[in-house]
């Protein structure tokens, strides 16, 4: 049973598209900083950064801050190397996260420590959250540099609490929203928000576009947890039910557990064990989702952070920029991958 989104706008399907189409050309320079940047003598580390960075990603926060900067009439470069920075913070959470979890799908493609092992993935990872400071003090701005490594750090503390609270299904939906808060929406919100710092916009424009951007990062991973019962390998580019089988306490499973009957609560804590979460339990997992409405209600709750991140754009003038940027919300509710 797959379940189905209803964007903000249902008269029509949202598209990354105009977001893209509007920042192709800063994207390329932010592409051959990348590029330049992850090369190292040490030929494992552009080897394995490249594995990842080539594969397939939307590279939606660096378009973020382009995309903010657009909307801000910013005529300037430093955000290319800015938004470059932003996707090796993202990158080398990535590497990390793989290893943590024992990941063998990334966006449809062994991930690096499947083919080159835990130890290179951790050491490649750290690499590139070194290359992403090197940028930052290269822009020269502290304001900028206090924004990112602060964000690099909460990202961190997200990660360890998302680990600690594994498994535990008494978490409650508050906990769960500050962890997907600090792992997730932390960089989203970072992204948006430097964009204004390098245009020299008023605090007050600074705080919009840092809300919208963390509203927007807690309703992609909102989605992110839904479509992990109801989604496909192809589709999602990694297996169904991962987060199920690694014993991850989404919000959907927090709201089944606390809406279930004791007999329910006993299911969920056996299979949230690891001791049964084979394809049997999955299944009966998913179908105890949609009995309790927890996947529709996770969307719901997606759509309504949604909503605060399009309203968070009001403050700015109307635009072709923030038109593609009210859109981008849209599709990261409406969208199946």
């Amino acid at each position: 049973m797959t379940a189905t989104v209803v964007p903000l706008r249902p008269d029509r399907v949202p598209s990354l598209k105009p977001l893209m189409s509007l920042v192709a050309a800063g994207m390329n320079d932010v592409n051959r900083v990348i590029l330049d940047r992850m090369q190292s003598p040490v030929a494992l580390i552009p080897e394995l950064a490249g594995h990842l960075i080539a594969g397939g990603g939307k590279r939606l926060r660096p378009m973020l801050t382009l995309g903010c900067a657009a909307a801000l009439d910013y005529a300037g470069t430093r955000h290319h190397k800015l938004a470059a920075c932003v996707e090796f913070i993202h990158t080398a959470t990535l590497l990390h996260d793989d290893v943590v979890d024992g990941s063998d799908l990334r966006r449809g493609r062994a991930t690096a420590n499947t083919i080159w092992g835990n130890a290179p993935s951790v050491l490649v990872g750290d690499f590139l959250f070194s290359r992403s400071f090197e940028l930052m003090v290269e822009d020269g701005s502290l304001r900028v540099l206090k924004i990112l490594s602060h964000a690099s750090a909460v990202i961190a503390e997200g990660e360890v609490a998302q680990l600690t609270a594994q498994r535990m299904v008494e978490t409650t939906e508050d906990r769960y929203l500050e962890i997907i808060s600090a792992k997730t929406a932390a960089l989203f919100a970072a992204a948006c928000q430097i964009a204004a710092v390098v245009a020299e916009r008023e605090a007050r424009v600074e705080a919009a576009l840092e809300a919208y951007g963390r509203n927007l990062g807690i309703a992609f991973q909102l989605v992110d947890d839904a479509i992990d019962y109801v989604s496909d390998a192809a589709t999602m580019g990694k297996d169904t039910g991962d987060d199920f089988r690694d014993g991850k306490v989404t919000l959907p499973v927090i709201l089944a557990y606390a809406r279930g009957d004791e007999a329910a609560r006993r299911f969920w804590r056996h299979a949230m064990s690891g001791r049964a979460n084979g394809e049997a339990e999955l299944a009966e997992a998913t179908a105890r989702l949609h009995a309790t409405g927890a996947i529709g209600d996770t969307h719901a709750r997606a759509r309504l952070y949604g909503s605060r991140a399009v309203d968070a754009l009001a403050l700015l003038p109307p635009s072709a920029a923030k038109a593609a940027l009210a859109e981008t919300v849209e599709f990261a509710i409406a969208r199946a991958y």
